[in-house]
């Protein structure tokens, strides 16, 4: 594939406008990461993306396992969170720029709120299909509610809910690339904003190749921490 890509490239059959060479996109990833801006570019892409993804989990676990616990809980967030999830959340940053500037705030909340909906929803329901065997067992035998929760929910709800957070990883990486490219901001979305501003094709493929390579690795990562995790379930027992 690399090298039909850098053949077609290379005899003019496509404009170099549409399609760089391979090689030069390389050299400009190269040239860029040593230069500093595509470094500078991608590591605060992955600081913003990181802090909003880990605020999500925090947030969407928690408000899981708490609907799926507390009835009054799942009343009040059940609708909103049915609504929500499906909602373009992306037409919320005019709002939160108008609410916290240009700064990093706005695109990590609307990163985190993209996130939260999927870890929620998956939270909740591995946390309702519990068996109630198991729960009523450990209720006899004189478990306390936060023993329960640590020892028998979340447990038994672990694979569905690495399940939510695999889910939103590529989330949080598609919004914050987006919200990055129509804020300007420094960022692998800005970097490919700056590429086809100028009308620099090898920036704007640069740019892709990374967000791509970044999200592959963080997915195989991920995978490999899912398989850690889930080393006592028969998930993994192959």
């Amino acid at each position: 594939m690399a090298v039909l890509w850098e053949v077609v490239a290379r005899t003019g059959v496509v404009p170099p406008y549409f399609l760089p060479p391979l090689s030069a996109i390389a050299a400009k990833i190269g040239t860029d990461l040593v230069q500093g801006p595509l470094l500078v570019a991608t590591g605060m892409t992955l600081y913003r993306m990181l802090v909003a993804y880990a605020a999500a989990a925090v947030v969407g676990i928690t408000l899981g396992v708490a609907m799926g616990r507390v009835r009054w809980v799942r009343w009040f967030f059940d609708p909103l969170v049915s609504l929500g999830f499906p909602a373009p959340k992306i037409s919320f940053l005019p709002v939160l720029i108008l609410w916290f500037g240009l700064s990093d705030l706005p695109k990590i909340v609307l990163t985190a709120l993209d996130c939260v909906f999927p870890i929620v929803s998956a939270t909740y329901l591995g946390t309702r299909d519990v068996e109630r065997t198991l729960v009523w067992s450990a209720l006899n035998l004189g478990t306390r509610e936060r023993a329960l929760l640590w020892k028998i929910l979340v447990p038994a709800a672990l694979p569905q809910i690495l399940s939510g957070l695999q889910v939103a990883l590529p989330v949080a990486f598609i919004v914050m690339i987006v919200s990055e490219m129509l804020t300007g901001s420094v960022g692998l979305g800005g970097y490919i904003g700056e590429g086809y501003r100028f009308a620099v094709a090898t920036t704007v493929f640069a740019g892709l190749v990374v967000t791509g390579a970044l999200g592959y690795a963080g997915l195989a990562l991920f995978a490999q921490l899912r398989r850690w995790c889930l080393v006592w379930h028969e998930e993994t027992a192959g």
